[in-house]
């Protein structure tokens, strides 16, 4: 099945993330948000750059996510650009993560924001933080790679 056929359309993408941290593992999260930040995500208004994600009470909430005001109403029933979001991940997932964040100490990142088959999704991260040298290594692997791609394509 497609992409296109399941309705699955990227909003935002988190490429910054897979720079500054290492991925660990990988998570499917709902986010309960309210009606014009729905709108604004569908318009394609929301900023991952800054966002991690908290475990707190036995839930997760998502924090300093950017999602622009609606333009189209009015400014009273706008909503606060960067409000703590709850996010919605099965009890399970909750208890797995808990135990990873605070044993291991990984952080939680969101790495995209996408709408399936009408819903706002994001994919969340367990990650751990590169060191300097580490990101230099894969500056470094990504270069040879570009220039063995290079030489075949010349071979």
């Amino acid at each position: 099945m497609s992409e296109k056929s399941e309705g699955y359309k990227v909003i935002s993408d988190n490429r910054q993330a897979r720079y500054l941290y290492e991925i660990l593992e990988t998570y499917e999260a709902g986010i309960q948000l309210t009606g014009t930040e729905v709108k604004s995500i569908r318009a394609g208004k929301a900023n991952l750059q800054d966002g991690y994600a908290l475990l707190r009470d036995g839930e997760a909430w998502l924090i300093n996510v950017h999602i622009s005001p609606y333009t189209a109403s009015g400014q009273y029933f706008n909503h606060e650009p960067r409000r703590t979001r709850k996010l919605l991940l099965r009890r399970d997932e909750l208890r797995k993560l808990i135990g990873k964040v605070e044993q291991q100490g990984l952080t939680l990142i969101p790495l995209k924001m996408y709408l399936k088959r009408g819903w706002v999704k994001i994919s969340i991260a367990l990650a751990k933080g590169k060191k300097i040298h580490d990101k230099r290594e894969d500056i470094k692997k990504r270069q040879d790679q570009r220039e063995m791609q290079r030489a075949m394509k010349v071979y």
